[in-house]
This record gives C-alpha cells, sequence and structure tokens, in this order.
C-alpha cells in the first residue's frame, strides 16, 4: 500500500491530491486499484510523515473497497521520490519511464541507520505494457531489447536504509549499467 502524490513537497497551496494505492503481483501479473482524495498540504512536510497523512478510517474504508484487510494497524515508513520522463510508444500504448535522482528517508524513526536521505546512482528504466514482447518500433533502441528483471524501487530504498554503511550495494541497484 502506498500514498503517492506528484510535485515538490512545499510547493504545494492549502490541499494536496494524493492517491492511495493497493499494489499486488502474482506472477508476471501485477495490478494497482487507486483512489484520488485531497489532504492538507501540510500532512505532507518531511517532519510530519511519520503521523497519519490520511484519515485512519478514511484509509481503512478505502482499503476494504479495494478488498484489503491488514491485519495490523499500517503506518508511513518511507519516503521515495524521484525524476521521472514517460515516453508512449503510440501504436501499441506501451510505456517507457526513466526514474532518476532516487532519494529516499525512512519516516520510520526505529528503522535503518538514521540517513537523511540515500540516493540510488544511475536510474531505473521501466517499460509497461499489455504483455511481456518489447514492440518493434522499441526493439530498436538497442538498451531497451535486453533481458530485463523486476525491481522496486521501494523495497530496494528500504534495503538500502538497513544495509549497514561502507556497502557499496547501498546505493547501486543490481542490473545493467549502460553509458547513455
Amino acid at each position: 500500500m502506498r500514498i503517492r502524490w506528484y510535485g515538490k513537497i512545499g510547493s504545494f497551496e492549502e490541499t494536496v491530491p494524493i492517491f492511495l494505492e493497493l499494489k499486488s503481483r502474482q506472477g508476471f501479473a501485477s495490478s494497482k486499484q487507486r483512489k484520488r482524495l485531497l489532504v492538507l498540504a501540510q500532512y505532507l512536510k518531511p517532519h510530519r510523515l511519520d503521523a497519519t497523512i490520511v484519515n485512519k478510517t478514511i484509509l481503512v474504508d478505502t482499503l476494504a473497497e479495494f478488498g484489503y484487510f491488514p491485519e495490523k494497524p499500517l503506518r508511513p515508513i518511507i519516503l521515495v521520490s524521484y525524476w521521472r520522463h514517460r515516453f508512449n510508444e503510440m501504436s501499441t500504448g506501451v510505456r517507457v519511464s526513466l526514474d532518476y535522482n532516487i532519494r529516499s528517508s525512512m519516516v520510520a524513526p526505529e528503522l535503518g541507520h538514521r540517513e537523511r536521505v540515500l540516493e540510488i546512482q544511475g536510474g531505473v528504466i521501466e517499460v509497461k505494457g499489455p504483455n511481456l514482447e518489447l514492440p518493434k518500433t522499441l526493439r530498436r533502441i538497442k538498451l531497451l531489447d535486453t533481458d530485463w528483471s523486476r525491481f522496486s524501487k521501494y523495497g530496494y530504498c528500504v534495503d538500502s536504509h538497513l544495509t549497514d554503511s561502507g556497502s557499496v550495494a547501498r546505493y547501486w541497484p543490481s542490473g545493467m549499467m549502460a553509458e547513455i
């Protein structure tokens, strides 16, 4: 479950549109349910993120609408932010995103090594479409015509904060290195 918003923290007026999202995955198939809500901009300030962003009743009711009933209370764990460039392949609807400047801060004070911000070097390319086949128009881009794996920015950022400092793997996600 995640709470997503777009734009820079601090650049909002009084309220901010957010999305409550529930992601699930079975094998290679994944799905996402989302609901748009408005919250007070002050709830998204960094010093407040360990508190509740969304009213507990609204959160529980929304998750119930999605068919999800958590056994334990939910709370914020980590803030992940990044810049994204998105491209759409017109004939098939396949979307290609380049995410970079990926930064994370642990919100749960009892977790991690208490670094304020960690930044993952490089970037992540996401290809999303109706099937696993890359359209012919995108196969010409050699960087995209390669073996792919699943990568979770959230999972990697949490792992980075939990890994001892000094480990190179904290800052470099596994995968292919490419010069662009």
